[in-house]
């Protein structure tokens, strides 16, 4: 049965799934419990065909065993269903009153398998009691084969009761494990788990065969031919079952081990949301679990890492996970633009917030598109001004051809996209710091060297120039043949708070 869908918030009020689910479930273990005693009786039938000393049973205890065991199979369902299923449901009333389990409540859920077990375990017991006493009244030679018939009819039955449990309940430890992260099985275990299914498929069938051995042995009136024909009949049975029983015991083991598997496959192709029905409560569903909190945390630091990405850029995110986190930077030659609007005061008192935060973003919209084509990084806003760098942190070889490219193409974006908010624009190549500066609790990293003043220096010569996008030359020479044809030289200036002269240069359209 396929686990339902479970989210991480309250189950809601109950609806037509969980009504469906609660009768599918009702249905099932009713099922369940008719065929398990059925199974149990045949296995009667057949181990004390089997087993029973010559001559065998006599035609009173036939006659009480074709009755009894009718009689008692049907009072068995009965009584089972009245206890063990409507005690199951008791158990589950929180999932059909939409609400989260506590936890005695996801205790005493996952655990209703093993109380079904445990109701087939009394039932059965007392039905050793009852057919063992019938035969000491009846024929009292055959008393301890009927103790031992009905003894390995109950283990096969209780075994066959805990499996048909447990994979009728799935549902509902879905339900019941969702969100959790138990630190220990809920249940006894893959190692109760394992020892079913040898019961199941090995130990009983072999113990009818060594019991079989022993009683021949004993009596001695055991012919060749039936003792022949017990052992192929019990083999036949250990053969059957064995393989049923491997296939529950793979489907059981290795159906949450492939749910773990495929989910890994998703996270290693980027899916951090996935999520496992954990409906298993041993080892396993401690795995399922476990991928769960993984597959959660992996999601979480992703969108700390996209966050902190688009607060610092990406480059520099890299970078701080790469290496280690300290004050201090390393020197690098890198190109530099910058961009300013013009009049941006005035366009602050002239015009409504709203409408001012509006303009300033399609203005971002553009320098952030254009610098990253460019393979450049925006370091920071600074109002409505942007500084972004080529070459750091990550080296760029021709970070003077991306720059100044990106310039010419910001500017001729802002004058189509953004013809309100004209804006400056210089670039300048030369050494600089870049690394971390602040604090060891607060930092950023920046770049800071005669390179950013330079084109900071541009962009206020940039406010009144035609092209509004002035260069220094030193940047046109640093880059290559195609990029350096697109601009000019022009005439040599003094710029504020500079010794040094610096020769512009301009685009040539």
């Amino acid at each position: 049965m396929k686990p339902l869908p479970y989210g991480s918030g309250l189950l809601g009020p109950p609806d037509q799934n969980l009504v469906a689910l609660r009768r599918r479930v009702q249905r099932l273990l009713t099922a369940a419990l008719i065929a398990t005693n059925v199974i149990g009786a045949l296995v009667v039938v057949g181990l004390a065909a089997l087993l029973m000393p010559a001559p065998g049973m006599s035609g009173d205890l036939v006659r009480v065993t074709a009755i009894a065991v009718p009689v008692y199979v049907v009072s068995a369902v009965v009584a089972g269903t009245l206890w063990g299923t409507g005690g199951a449901l008791r158990t589950l009333r929180w999932a059909a009153e939409g609400r989260r389990p506590t936890d005695a409540e996801r205790t005493a859920s996952l655990r209703v398998p093993l109380r079904l077990t445990m109701v087939q375990a009394v039932l059965w017991g007392l039905a050793t009691l009852v057919f063992g006493g019938l035969a000491a009244l009846v024929q009292p030679a055959v008393v301890l084969t009927e103790l031992l018939v009905v003894a390995f009819a109950a283990v096969v039955v209780c075994a066959i009761a805990y499996l048909f449990g447990e994979f009728a309940l799935r549902p509902y430890a879905a339900l019941a494990l969702a969100g959790t992260t138990p630190p220990r099985p809920v249940t006894g275990g893959v190692n109760l788990r394992m020892l079913l299914f040898w019961c199941l498929g090995t130990g009983v069938p072999v113990a009818g065969l060594v019991v079989t051995a022993v009683l021949a042995w004993v009596r001695g009136d055991v012919s060749t031919t039936k003792l022949a024909v017990s052992v192929i009949a019990l083999g036949l049975v250990v053969l059957c079952f064995g393989l049923l029983v491997t296939v529950f015991t793979a489907r059981a083991v290795v159906n949450p081990i492939t749910s773990v598997q495929n989910a890994l496959a998703r996270v290693r192709a980027g899916d951090f949301t996935v999520e496992i029905p954990v409906y298993d409560g041993t080892e396993l569903g401690l795995l399922q679990a476990g991928f769960n909190g993984m597959a959660a945390g992996l999601a979480e630091r992703e969108r700390l890492r996209d966050l902190f990405g688009r607060h610092v850029g990406h480059e520099v995110a890299v970078e701080a996970m790469r290496t280690a986190t300290e004050l201090g930077g390393t020197v690098r030659t890198v190109s530099v633009l910058f961009v300013d609007l013009v009049g941006s005061t005035a366009l602050a008192a002239s015009r409504p917030p709203e409408e001012v935060v509006d303009l300033l973003n399609r203005f971002f919209t553009v320098v952030v598109d254009e610098v990253g084509r460019h393979h450049g990084l925006v370091n920071k806003f600074v109002g409505d001004a942007a500084l972004a760098v080529f070459g750091a942190p990550a080296p760029l070889g021709d970070h003077a051809t991306c720059a100044l490219a990106a310039g010419r193409a910001i500017a001729r974006r802002l004058a189509a996209e953004v013809s309100d908010g004209p804006a400056g624009i210089g670039v300048a190549t030369g050494d600089a710091v870049a690394g971390n500066v602040g604090d060891p609790r607060r930092f950023e990293y920046t770049v800071i060297g005669d390179p950013v003043n330079e084109a900071a220096r541009l962009t206020e010569l940039a406010k009144n120039a035609p092209a509004r996008l002035p260069a220094s030359w030193t940047a046109v020479e640093s880059a290559t043949e195609t990029e350096a044809a697109q601009w000019v030289a022009n005439d040599q200036v003094t710029l504020r708070g500079r010794s040094r002269p610096t020769t512009l240069a301009s685009p040539k359209s």
